[in-house]
């Protein structure tokens, strides 16, 4: 079994331009999803062996994660299914510390000698690598746990759905989007169970049990006199629940602007596909935009794409160390800035938080993958910047005792390292709605969905566009446009944020596949925010002429 294998999906059309969908690990039968193959006692007998061979060879420090990582995913197109995979990846990974330096080593036979095996690997690889380390691995401390447990707090596992009745919904929301006036819809379903075991030298053993689900579709129109088309992304947002998101309930369906619709703890797929087919619509037939300055109206489905990309990634502290530059570059917000404690990231609405707790959010875990409990803490407060995102053995370069808790591997052949936490945007303590907010706007854009974006090495200098457009025009939404595009830079656009809506607009957007490192690795996460508004934004027109 290779390390890495990637199905090849082709003609994949949903959640924007992905033509590969990583899935790992072996296709496996429907039962088998649903199968416990290994108890918590056995797993904690197996850890021992690792932690023990590890340290019996010199190992100062030695953690053992036991992984076994479930997929299933299903896509289709108009009235036909096009695939339907299930996979398993199981393994064991070893990470040690011997003279000062790390070292690794990972294997699919988990068996209660080759463990001891891979442990004495793992030792023999950190003492090759002491022999041109520089500086020793300086470890925060953390408390042993003993034996604990985490599990999501999901109502229904999406694994134990028939297959019949998520292919019954994938299909129904297709025909919704047709009959609505789409020229073509795809839709699918991805569901991921993290089944993790993960023991230390501390003296901790926790048992995890991770949920996430992905609802997703494309739906685009087509003017057969003119060949012109326009698409509509779903407004979903993959989560950290049970296949309960995919149940739609009234009390979580949140009424927008243009007579759209928010999506908070439940998700209509089949009456986000009928909207989407009426606007791709009215999509073609709409004005393209001209570029200015406008007042930005950004609902949270796309807004959180900008925060992914403007705070997510600057704030992570192995880009601000230069010692990461794969998928997303540096920093601009180097250490020099936040040692000033006035290094103005926005202006003084803008608080933005870091939170691996938050509630049916993508990265929400009871414990890293370092065995550090996790939580909450703040990036930028009031404007200014106050932090960023580090492990164990990053925590020392920020003059700090204890790991923010957001180390994370993707599988158990991938060595754990920082990883970004959920980051999100602070509403306002006061009421405040985003009808109240457009009532205000003489002349702007509110955005919905994500769409193509570009930001710079630096993270600093970007570009977003986005799903939906409506133009504003003396407080009141005046009808859809095209061709949208706006840019800044991160400091200029925090800076202009004019307000914020309250808790009850609050939704999560979500990255299902976030990339770093090399070899590289995915991870879930996702980002809270309500409507926000910018004042004074630089609008560009996007369209071109062949």
């Amino acid at each position: 079994m290779k390390r890495r294998k990637f199905i090849q999906l082709a003609g994949l059309g949903v959640g924007g331009a992905i033509l590969t969908v990583p899935l790992f690990g072996n296709t496996i039968g429907l039962s088998q999803l649903q199968t416990e193959i290994m108890d918590v006692a056995t797993k904690k007998q197996l850890a021992d062996i690792a932690l023990n061979a590890a340290t019996a060879k010199g190992a100062s420090y030695a953690d053992v994660r036991i992984g076994r990582y479930l997929n299933q995913y299903i896509y289709t197109r108009e009235n036909k299914v096009q695939n339907i995979v299930n996979t398993e990846s199981l393994g064991v990974g070893i990470r040690v510390i011997v003279n000062g330096t790390w070292g690794f080593a990972s294997s699919s036979q988990i068996t209660a000698d080759n463990i001891a095996a891979v442990a004495e690997q793992a030792v023999a690889i950190a003492k090759a690598n002491s022999r041109i380390q520089t500086a020793e691995v300086q470890l925060a401390p953390t408390k042993g746990l003993g034996e604990v447990r985490w599990k999501r707090p999901i109502i229904t596992s999406a694994m134990s759905v028939p297959v019949s009745d998520k292919v019954d919904l994938l299909l129904k929301s297709n025909a919704a989007a047709m009959e609505n006036g789409a020229s073509f819809a795809s839709s699918a379903l991805f569901m991921v169970n993290e089944k993790k075991y993960f023991a230390s030298t501390d003296g901790s053993y926790i048992d995890q049990d991770v949920h996430r689900i992905w609802p997703n579709f494309s739906v685009n129109g087509i003017d057969k006199k003119t060949g012109k088309f326009r698409s509509r992304q779903s407004l979903s947002a993959p989560m950290g629940m049970g296949y309960e998101y995919m149940i739609p309930k009234k009390e979580d369906m949140i009424a927008c602007p243009a007579g759209l619709i928010g999506y908070k703890n439940s998700y209509d797929m089949i009456g986000d596909a009928a909207a989407a087919g009426k606007q791709v619509v009215e999509k073609l037939q709409a004005p393209s935009i001209k570029a200015g300055k406008y007042d930005l109206v950004l609902d949270p489905n796309h807004l959180g794409l900008t925060i992914h990309e403007s705070v997510g990634h600057p704030l992570e502290l192995d880009r601000v160390l230069g010692y990461e530059a794969n998928y997303a570059g540096t920093s601009f917000a180097t250490l020099d800035k936040w040692k000033t404690k006035k290094f103005e990231y926005g202006n003084k609405k803008v608080n933005l938080f870091a939170d691996k707790k938050q509630a049916n959010s993508l990265g929400a875990v009871g414990y890293d993958d370092e065995g550090v409990p996790t939580k909450q803490w703040d990036l930028v407060k009031d404007g200014i910047l106050v932090n960023y995102q580090a492990i164990r053995d990053q925590i020392h370069m920020l003059d700090q005792k204890e790991s923010h808790g957001c180390c994370y591997a993707d599988s158990w052949n991938s060595i754990q390292f920082q990883r970004m936490p959920n980051v999100s945007l602070q509403p306002n303590a006061k009421k405040y709605s985003p009808e109240d907010m457009i009532k205000d706007v003489e002349k702007g854009i509110y955005i919905v969905g994500r769409g193509s974006y570009s930001i710079d090495q630096q993270r600093y200098n970007f570009q977003f566009g986005g799903t939906l457009f409506y133009e504003i025009e003396k407080g009141k939404i005046k009808g859809l446009v095209e061709d949208v595009a706006y840019q800044s830079n991160t400091q200029e656009f925090w800076n202009s944020c004019e307000s914020i809506c309250d808790e009850k607009d609050y939704r999560l957007f979500g990255s299902f596949f976030d990339g770093k490192g090399q070899p590289g690795q995915v991870s879930a996460v996702s980002h809270g925010s309500s409507t926000t508004r910018f004042n004074d934004i630089n609008v560009i027109n996007t369209a071109r002429k062949i």
